[in-house]
């Protein structure tokens, strides 16, 4: 499990995978959202626009990422 500093609060889902280099693109990262590829919290997630906060656990492709606030 790979931690990630968010500097703000909340995140959309789709953003982090793109920027935590899981996919290419923000359109890989939202097709593999709507496709039901994505757990957060341990559950399937499939809106693009999720709101991500510190202490959720984003799954992908087999990577676990666990969000943590700046200090």
């Amino acid at each position: 499990m790979r931690d990630v500093v968010l500097r703000k609060e909340p995140v959309e889902l789709h953003k982090i995978l793109k920027f935590e280099g899981l996919v290419p693109s923000g359109g890989v990262a939202k097709l593999a959202i709507e496709s039901g590829d994505v757990l957060v919290n341990g559950e399937v997630e499939t809106r693009k626009r999720k709101k991500i906060v510190s202490g959720d656990i984003v799954e992908f492709n087999g990577e676990q990422l666990r969000l943590v606030a700046a200090v």
